[in-house]
């Protein structure tokens, strides 16, 4: 399994619920891909300009086959334009 945390910090002048808009398409189309376990947008407790999305994938193959479908694609460009800064860490677990 594969596990993906992608953060995000929004540009001060952002609007969050901008951001949650374009974000709530790309989880409901994510969720529709095979291989995808689970795949949902959350908000930091303390800081309303901090979002990550928290995702699960059955193997490799199954992430980069969404890294490359039609909504990434148009979808994570309009995500970028909106953040100040942004981090990916994608890990394998260890058995």
């Amino acid at each position: 399994m594969i596990k993906v945390v992608a953060k995000a910090k929004l540009k001060p002048e952002v609007n969050p619920e901008d951001y949650i808009m374009l974000a709530r398409e790309l989880v409901a189309e994510t969720r529709k891909e095979k291989g995808c376990i689970s795949y949902a947008l959350h908000e930091d407790i303390n800081d309303p300009t901090i979002f990550t999305m928290l995702e699960e994938w059955e193997n490799e193959q199954a992430l980069e086959q969404h890294n490359q479908t039609a909504h990434m694609v148009r979808i994570i460009p309009e995500l970028k334009k909106l953040r100040e800064s942004g981090e990916l860490n994608i890990y394998r677990e260890i058995k």
